[in-house]
């Protein structure tokens, strides 16, 4: 059987309207979707950085007195988290709580414990990290110090969850720092809406738990993607260009011919 040459060859005609219709369409579509994308890269960018610049000067502040009760309700995260804060009060040591938590230490817990205030006020407060075999199911907790104490630390929003994982207060297995849910299972009433997490205790480096381990630095990708986001919006572009300029060539050929 003969094999056609290039000068054989028969060149593809234009596509018809409703081809060209249904490539518009998916290009327009893939356009929008890739614009919106970068434009949404672009509001997460100003809000990280926002973020950084924010939690950059409250951590280095010298501590302030807590919100009384009467701020609580205007305590929110924008507002009021990871500013530095001080209080003072007795820890209830009876109704303490460990989280599960995932550090640069390893893996282990969060050792929460309420803070009675002088006015009766709860806050729960993040002692720190204690390794599983430290504290918890696999060994004794060392309590803290006892009578009144005054912590420092940044003031952190409550967690409600953390991904696949939920908390289940009847067996005392925690996951988030959900302050609400914590003071519902250990009967506490009326707490602060945030905890604090302690700073580290420079006296007692090598003690559990450990303070100071809040995360502070937070990863910024945002630029490159929104400048993949757009690029690939560029792409389409071109390759719709691309597509209609052959098409007009095509058509243009035809009619000459």
């Amino acid at each position: 059987m003969p094999r056609l040459g290039a000068a054989d060859a028969v060149e593809r005609g234009p596509r018809g309207p409703l081809a060209l219709s249904l490539l518009a369409l998916l290009a327009l579509a893939a356009f929008a979707g890739f614009v919106a994308l970068g434009t949404w890269q672009v509001h997460r960018l100003a809000w990280k950085r926002d973020l950084i610049a924010r939690v950059e000067q409250r951590v280095h502040a010298p501590a302030t007195p807590a919100p009384a009760p009467s701020e609580w309700p205007a305590v929110t995260a924008t507002s009021h988290e990871y500013r530095h804060v001080r209080l003072a009060g007795s820890f209830l040591y009876e109704q303490q709580v460990l989280v599960t938590a995932s550090t640069a230490l390893g893996s282990g817990y969060w050792v929460m414990t309420p803070l009675r205030q002088a006015d009766g006020s709860i806050v729960l407060v993040n002692r720190g990290f204690v390794p599983a075999q430290t504290c918890g199911r696999d060994g004794p907790c060392v309590l803290g110090p006892s009578g009144e104490t005054m912590i420092t630390g940044l003031l952190r929003t409550p967690e409600t969850k953390v991904f696949l994982r939920h908390n289940d207060p009847a067996h005392a297995r925690w996951y988030a720092r959900d302050v609400q849910a914590i003071a519902a299972a250990h009967g506490l009433g009326t707490v602060a809406p945030f905890f604090v997490d302690a700073d580290a205790d420079p006296q007692h480096a090598d003690a559990w738990p450990r303070g100071g381990l809040t995360v502070t630095r937070f990863p910024n990708s945002h630029l490159s993607y929104l400048i993949t986001w757009y690029v690939l919006a560029l792409m389409v572009l071109a390759a719709a260009f691309y597509v209609g300029r052959h098409e007009y060539r095509l058509r243009r050929r035809r009619r000459a011919g």
